[in-house]
Parts: C-alpha cells; sequence; structure tokens
C-alpha cells in the first residue's frame, strides 16, 4: 500500500492543487485513479457487429448549438426520411412547442429551427411543407424526422417506415433575425 500511496503522490504533485484535495485521504486517490483508468479503457467492438440502424444518442439539450452548426445555405439535401414514433406524441420539441402527430412539424440535425422546407418523395412525388421545430433524426443515415400525418402524405406509412426524399426549404431564418430564401423559393414564391 505504501508503494501505490508514494505514486499517487507523485502524480499529484505533477498537478497542482489537486494533491492536496488527497492529501488526508490515499486510499480515496487511489480509488479515484484506478476509476478514471478503468474508465479510459474501452474494449474494441466489431464495425459490423449486426445490420440493425445505429442509433445516435442526442446531446443533453437537442439545439444547433449543442454541438452542429445550422446549415444556413438554403440548399436542397437528399436523404432518408423516417416519422416520429406515437411514443412522441405530446412531448416537448426543441422549440418549446408540443409535438403534434398532426401537424406539419419536423425534425432536422443541421437545419435551423423554424426553417420551412419542402419534403418530396423521390419515389412518389409526392410533397409536403414542413416547419423545422426539433432536433433529430438519431439514426445513422435519415436527414429528417416528419410527423405521422406529413409522413402519410407523401406516402412514408407504419410497413414501409422509411423513404429516400428530396429537401428543399423555402424560408431559412438567420441569427440576426431575418431570413434567407431557400433554393425551392424562386422569386419568392412557393
Amino acid at each position: 500500500m505504501l508503494q501505490a500511496e508514494t505514486v499517487i503522490v507523485l502524480i499529484f504533485r505533477q498537478l497542482p492543487g489537486m494533491y492536496s484535495l488527497f492529501r488526508l485521504n490515499p486510499l480515496a486517490a487511489i480509488l479515484l485513479v484506478a476509476a478514471v483508468g478503468a474508465a479510459g479503457c474501452k474494449p474494441q467492438v466489431a464495425a459490423k457487429a449486426n445490420a440493425a440502424p445505429q442509433v445516435e444518442e442526442p446531446p443533453p439539450k437537442a439545439t444547433a448549438a449543442a454541438g452542429r452548426h445550422p446549415d444556413l445555405s438554403g440548399r436542397t439535401r437528399f436523404g432518408k426520411a423516417s416519422f416520429y414514433a406515437e411514443k412522441f406524441a405530446g412531448r416537448e420539441m426543441a422549440d418549446g412547442s408540443k409535438m403534434d402527430p398532426s401537424g406539419d412539424n419536423a425534425a432536422s440535425k443541421t437545419l435551423p429551427l423554424g426553417t420551412t422546407a419542402r419534403v418530396t418523395n423521390v419515389e412518389t412525388g409526392e410533397s409536403a411543407v414542413v416547419t423545422i421545430q426539433d432536433r433529430g433524426p438519431y439514426v445513422k443515415g435519415r436527414i429528417v424526422d416528419l410527423s405521422p400525418s406529413t409522413a402519410q402524405k407523401i406516402g412514408i406509412t407504419e410497413e414501409n417506415g422509411v423513404a429516400k426524399v428530396k429537401v428543399a426549404p423555402l424560408s431559412v431564418p438567420l441569427p440576426d433575425g431575418s431570413t434567407r430564401r431557400g433554393v425551392a423559393m424562386p422569386d419568392g414564391k412557393p
């Protein structure tokens, strides 16, 4: 035990102020170092352990400022869309409003909250206008989550669940309070 205490003392002398926190309790220092060491060691996992979609964890406060910069370009993007599960009905979204399964609300990881966009199902050609009010989707490869009614309007059903879509912003709010016309709004007309 004396050798471990000596090692701990040497470690904490290198970090000013930390040694004094643990000088009276070397056992606590040993446990702390052991816990930190164990937390830093993570086992390697096979890259493709299974074919299930990889769910990303949402940030603690799901906002654009929580690690992702909002895309203010107004450019059209292509990807996969899904829809909110029933369990999210009535839950608070990133903009503070409640998720309405029959509304035009949608979630995007990169479009600013308040963006209006036309979402078009590439296969069917059906489209609907949505307002980005939430962050997500948190499944790898998806670019937008739609309310169930909007998903149904463009041909996404519970049976197929996901569709290839085009998301074309109509209006993008900017940080200074102004808005930028999206590429989907030539001459200011939807």
